[in-house]
C-alpha cells in the first residue's frame, strides 16, 4: 500500500469503497514503523495490539453497514506527554519511565470516539524542555529529511512520524513552539490552537499558562480535521472554552490582509530562511492578499519573558515528582536523601536547570524583579498583537531563525538552543493560535512559514494555509 499519498479524506474514501480495510491500513503503517524506526527513533512505544483492535472495530462497522465516524481508521501517533489508557507515558523522562496511564486524556477520548487508530507514543524533549528532541532520556529523534540533523522540539517525534510516513497525523503539545518548530524543521503542517480551545485534561503539565495541545499533518486539511475532533469545552479542564462561531470563510486570498512585523526580519534571522519566508509572503500577495508592514515593538523582550514564566511554572509543576508521591523512587532510608537521589536520578540536566532557575525567580526578594516583570511584558506583547489585529487578519513571519541544525550542534549551549524559540514564544505568551506551513527548502532542508491569528480564529489560519498550499502547488 502506498501510504505516502494518503490523506484523512482518501482513507475514508478507500474504506467506503473497500479498496483496503482498516486492518490492512494499520498494518501498512506499522510496517513503516518497523522499517524506519531504527534510523529515526520517532516512537518511544508502539501500540500494535491497540491499533489492530481499533482497526478491527472499524472493519466490523463497515461490514455491518454502520456509519463511520470522522477519523475512522486514520492512523495517528501521540506525543508521550498525553495519556492513553494502558500505555506507558514517560514525558521523555526517567522520572516516569514505568508510569502506565490509568485513563485517557480528553483529546484521546475524542480521537477514539472519532475512530482514530492509535499507533503509539512519540519521543519528546524531557517534560517538554528543549527545542531539538535531544533532551529525551531515551535518546534523540532524527530528522527524516536529513538524519544528521534534529527534527526540532519538543514534539520532534510527532513531526518525524508524520514526515517519515510512520503516521498519517499526530497529536502534539506546544508550550513555546513545540509543535510549530518541529513541523517547520520536518516540512509538515502543525497548529498551536488558541489557549483554551483544546482540553489539557490528561496532559502532563509543564507550564500551565502556556501549554496547549495541537495537531500535525502532511496537509492543512488533515491538521484541520484532527483539530476539529479534539477542540471544545471540557468540564474537566476549567481553562477550556466552547468553540466560538467560525469567522466568514476566506475563499480567496483577496479577502485576507496579512501583517508582516518588521521586528521578525531583523538581525539574527538566517538570510536564506528570511528570503524564503518573504518569497512565500510575496506569493500570497501576488495571489491577491493585501500585505502591510506592522510593528510588534515589544518582540525583543518576548524570549526573556517567556523563559522566566516557563521556568517558574516548571518549578511549581514538577515539585510533585519527589519520589514519594510521584515519579522514580530511590530508597535511601533517610527522607532528604531519598528526595535528592530520586530527583537527581529521575531528572535530566535541562530539567534540573529550569527547576533551579524557576525556583530562584519565584524566591523572596526576586519575585518582583523577575516573575512579575515578565508578566508585565506579557501584557505588553498582548497589547501589541491586539493593536496589529485591528487592521490585519493574520500575522506572517518565520517559524525558526535558522535551518534544522546538526545533532549535538547546540546541545552544549543552552542559550543558543533557546534562540530557536524566538519567533514562536510570543504566541504562547499571548494565548494566540498559530500555524506552521511548509514554505519550501533551502539546501534540501525544510523552512516553515508561520501564520498567527486572532483568538479562536483557527479557521482563518486553516483557510489561509490551504490557499497558500494551493498557490504553491
Amino acid at each position: 500500500m502506498d501510504v505516502a499519498s494518503l490523506t484523512i479524506f482518501s482513507v475514508r474514501q478507500g474504506l467506503l469503497q473497500k479498496k483496503f480495510s482498516a486492518t490492512e491500513l494499520a498494518q501498512a503503517f506499522l510496517g513503516k514503523i518497523r522499517e524506519k524506526e531504527q534510523d529515526i527513533h520517532a516512537f518511544l512505544a508502539v501500540s500494535e495490539e491497540l491499533a489492530l483492535s481499533q482497526a478491527l472495530e472499524i472493519d466490523r462497522k463497515i461490514s455491518k453497514g454502520e456509519s463511520l465516524p470522522e477519523l475512522a481508521g486514520v492512523p495517528i501517533s501521540v506525543k508521550d506527554a498525553i495519556l492513553v489508557e494502558g500505555l506507558v507515558c514517560t514525558a521523555g523522562s526517567r522520572m516516569l519511565e514505568h508510569y502506565i496511564a490509568p485513563y485517557d486524556a480528553t483529546v484521546i477520548q475524542k480521537a477514539k470516539e472519532a475512530g482514530a487508530v492509535i499507533l503509539g507514543k512519540t519521543n519528546m524533549d524531557e517534560f517538554g524542555m528543549g527545542s531539538s528532541t535531544e533532551n529525551s532520556a531515551f535518546g534523540p529523534t532524527k530528522n527524516p529529511r536529513d538524519l544528521t540533523r534534529v527534527p526540532g522540539g519538543t514534539s520532534g517525534g510527532s513531526a518525524a512520524s508524520v514526515a517519515s510516513e510512520e503516521a498519517l497525523v499526530s497529536l502534539g503539545e506546544d508550550t513555546g513552539g513545540s509543535i510549530r518548530l518541529p513541523a517547520a524543521f520536518c516540512g509538515v503542517v502543525g497548529i498551536k490552537p488558541t489557549y483554551g480551545a483544546v482540553s489539557r485534561h490528561g496532559v502532563i503539565a509543564v507550564a500551565s499558562s502556556l501549554d496547549q495541545v495541537g495537531t500535525m499533518g502532511k496537509t492543512v486539511e488533515d491538521a484541520r480535521k484532527l483539530f476539529e475532533v479534539i477542540c471544545g469545552k471540557d468540564p474537566k479542564d476549567g481553562t477550556s472554552v466552547e468553540q466560538r462561531e467560525r469567522p466568514t470563510a476566506k475563499t480567496s486570498l483577496k479577502d485576507i490582509t496579512i501583517g508582516v512585523p518588521k521586528e521578525y526580519f531583523e538581525a539574527g534571522l538566517d538570510k536564506k530562511v528570511g528570503d524564503l519566508v518573504k518569497k512565500g509572503i510575496r506569493l500570497m500577495e501576488q495571489g491577491g492578499a493585501h500585505v502591510v508592514e506592522i510593528s510588534l515593538p515589544h518582540t525583543q523582550y518576548a524570549l526573556a519573558s517567556y523563559y522566566v514564566i516557563d521556568m517558574s511554572e516548571i518549578s511549581a509543576n514538577l515539585a510533585r515528582y519527589d519520589g514519594l508521591r510521584y515519579g522514580k523512587h530511590v530508597a535511601k532510608g533517610k527522607l532528604l536523601e531519598e528526595y535528592e537521589e530520586s530527583r537527581g536520578q529521575g531528572f535530566g540536566e535541562e530539567v534540573k536547570r529550569r527547576i533551579m532557575l524557576g525556583t530562584y525567580a519565584l524566591s523572596a526578594g526576586y519575585y518582583d524583579a523577575f516573575y512579575l516583570k515578565a508578566q508585565k511584558v506579557r501584557t505588553l506583547l498582548k497589547q501589541d498583537f491586539e493593536k496589529a489585529f485591528e487592521k490585519v487578519d493574520v500575522v506572517a513571519g518565520p517559524v525558526a531563525p535558522f535551518l534544522p541544525f546538526k545533532l549535538g550542534e547546540r546541545s552544549a549551549d543552552p542559550l543558543a538552543m533557546y534562540l530557536a524559540d524566538i519567533y514562536t514564544v510570543p504566541v504562547n505568551l499571548t494565548g494566540l493560535p498559530a500555524i506552521s506551513l511548509p514554505a519550501g527548502t533551502v539546501e534540501g532542508l525544510p523552512v516553515g512559514l508561520q501564520l498567527i491569528g486572532k483568538p479562536f480564529c483557527e479557521q482563518t489560519l486553516f483557510e489561509t494555509g490551504a490557499l497558500f498550499e494551493e498557490i504553491q502547488s
